[in-house]
């Protein structure tokens, strides 16, 4: 599976703490990020990460075309729902999940449930939609 890591600059620690206690289920997975998110969860886990531009130079739209062209699995984007300035990122990126029905987490306690159903097998109607080539 494809997934998708984002996180607001208040949560960005929080998403490395998720990284590290899921890193053996993520290791499982193909994994993307903006930028600095991305660059922190690889230092602390290891993990491989293609990494798109920061969220303010636009690697939330990268991240949003992938979503369009059904070519990610599965997004957990931690959002900050104090910040102000970032909305626009939060609701384009999950209506464009909503759209092409990807499962998408927007705080700790839903990746969770999505990392545990990934684990289980849960997921794996995405496969269907989305075939490894």
């Amino acid at each position: 599976m494809n997934i998708a890591l984002m996180a607001h600059d208040n949560k960005k620690e929080l998403m490395v703490q998720f990284c590290i206690a899921y890193c053996g289920i993520l290791s499982e997975h193909s994994i993307c990020a903006t930028a600095t998110t991305g660059r922190m969860v690889a230092e602390a886990t290891g993990l491989p990460i293609t990494l798109y531009l920061s969220a303010a130079q636009g690697g939330s739209q990268q991240i949003n075309a992938r979503i369009s062209y059904n070519e990610i699995d599965l997004v957990l984007f931690f959002w900050d729902p104090n910040s102000t300035d970032t909305d626009k990122d939060v609701v384009a990126i999950s209506r464009a999940c909503d759209q092409h029905s990807i499962p998408f987490a927007s705080n700790v306690a839903t990746a969770e449930v999505l990392i545990q159903g990934l684990k289980r097998g849960d997921l794996d109607w995405r496969d269907i939609v989305n075939p490894k080539k």
